[in-house]
């Protein structure tokens, strides 16, 4: 099978994480599979196992479509009938009051339900591009991952979190002093910040932690940021929202709605780190998340649609309840 991914941000983008990563892992598992992968993705992107064609800005989806793919899979809504069977991934909280394509398939149970769907393939990743886990290093701190600078992502309730649980934080996505949507400074010499980080500085601060504090306020429609911290070994301490209850095992950490919940459970954590990384090992790998998708393509090109109507936009998602 010849599978086109379908992008409209470079690839690869490795910073934080997000969908350009998803899609990367997805196509080189995809060709791991023994199927045949291009992707149709911004100029300037790069790839060594896959063809790489660059949008041609302006032109219908449909004319850039190369005519042997059998199915073209979209990260974004195409608003469009390319005349070719397609699959679409829904990423975020839809809230474009358009109808979403038939074929939406939704990144989790949770994320799928909100939309009035029932479809979903959980993201997974090469976790073999992570490398080893030190499980004996001392870890003196706790981390939040995340785009700092997003309301919902609540880093102010991280912080909260931390100096309750007397524990030291490190801020992997955000700066000290913030003037993008909404003034914070953050005085604390007990808070440590990162701005936005990838790579191999990523896997040593993750390989460093003692857990993950992420309070959103939203619901996730994912949380990437959530089975990376997993893979490390890190405890998550989160809110209940979105997909977070899917992906956070009862001795993986806690969910809780309120700072003083979330920091006496930050104390008293006495799991085992190990565990934090086999729950992530085979339920959020690439190769799995790849199968997932092969059954959408499937029934696509056997003419079956993946919903019975199209899915809507999500009910809302935001300024869910966090005490601070």
């Amino acid at each position: 099978m010849h599978v086109l991914l379908v992008n409209n941000a470079p690839i690869p983008v490795f910073a934080y994480g997000g969908t350009e990563r998803v899609i990367w892992d997805l196509g080189r598992a995809l060709v791991g599979l023994g199927h045949r992968v291009s992707y149709l993705v911004p100029e300037g992107s790069h790839c060594d196992f896959a063809q790489v064609l660059p949008i041609r800005p302006g032109q219908p989806w449909a004319a850039q479509i190369p005519a042997d793919v059998d199915v073209v899979h979209f990260q974004f809504n195409p608003k469009t009938d390319i005349g070719r069977p397609f699959v679409v991934t829904e990423h975020g909280n839809g809230r474009d009051p358009d109808p979403l394509a038939l074929n939406t398939v939704f990144v989790s149970r949770n994320h799928a339900q909100r939309h009035g769907s029932a479809r979903y393939v959980l993201n997974g990743l090469d976790w073999s591009a992570y490398g080893p886990v030190d499980f004996d290093r001392p870890r003196a701190h706790h981390h939040f991952l995340g785009k700092a600078a997003w309301r919902v992502k609540n880093v102010k309730g991280a912080i909260r979190v931390a100096a309750l649980a007397g524990v030291e934080l490190d801020v992997l996505g955000g700066t000290r002093l913030n003037l993008r949507r909404g003034f914070r400074f953050t005085w604390s010499p007990r808070v440590h910040f990162f701005g936005m980080v990838g790579g191999q500085q990523k896997f040593d601060l993750l390989n460093a932690s003692r857990g993950l504090i992420l309070p959103v306020r939203w619901h996730e429609p994912f949380g990437l940021a959530v089975i990376e911290s997993l893979y490390f070994g890190c405890p998550v301490f989160a809110t209940p929202y979105g997909a977070l209850p899917e992906l956070v095992p009862a001795d993986c950490g806690t969910l809780a709605a309120s700072a003083s919940a979330l920091a006496e459970a930050v104390r008293a954590w006495r799991g085992d780190p190990r565990a934090c990384q086999a729950a992530v090992l085979q339920r959020f790998s690439a190769e799995t998340m790849a199968r997932g998708y092969l059954q959408c393509y499937e029934e696509v090109l056997a003419g079956v649609a993946l919903n019975p109507q199209p899915p809507h936009m999500a009910r809302s998602a935001f300024d869910q309840p966090w005490q601070n």
